[in-house]
């Protein structure tokens, strides 16, 4: 796999930023991310238990390896409050040789 395959995104919502950002470095803190970015202002609109509701919410984007997204879906899982979280893994079809780069060394502790 070459270091441009490598890049994944991973994309979640959380219900406000304060908790978007105790995961964001929770996850850091732990190499399991290079990078996490919080986007305010999404309204959700979706069906929920039959329902149809809406949130206001954060879009969260993770920024990581191929080697390490399972490892990071499964302690965003464990990390995050909803009961049903969104947590979805992401494939760039492309993505810069330096910022590639940039993730993989992020994810080492020794840099």
């Amino acid at each position: 796999m070459s270091e441009t395959q490598s890049a994944r995104l991973i994309l979640s919502t959380f219900a406000d930023e304060a908790t978007a950002f105790s995961a964001i470095r929770s996850l850091l803190d732990e190499w399991l991310i290079a990078c996490g970015s919080i986007v305010p202002g999404v309204r959700s609109i979706y069906r929920w238990r039959g329902n149809i509701e809406e949130s206001a919410e954060v879009q969260v984007i993770l920024k990581t390896s191929a080697e390490s997204a399972s490892r990071c879906i499964a302690r965003l899982a464990a990390l995050h409050p909803y009961e049903v979280p969104e947590i979805v893994e992401v494939e760039p079809s492309s993505v810069a040789l330096p910022y590639a780069s940039w993730i993989r060394e992020s994810l080492s502790p020794g840099e």
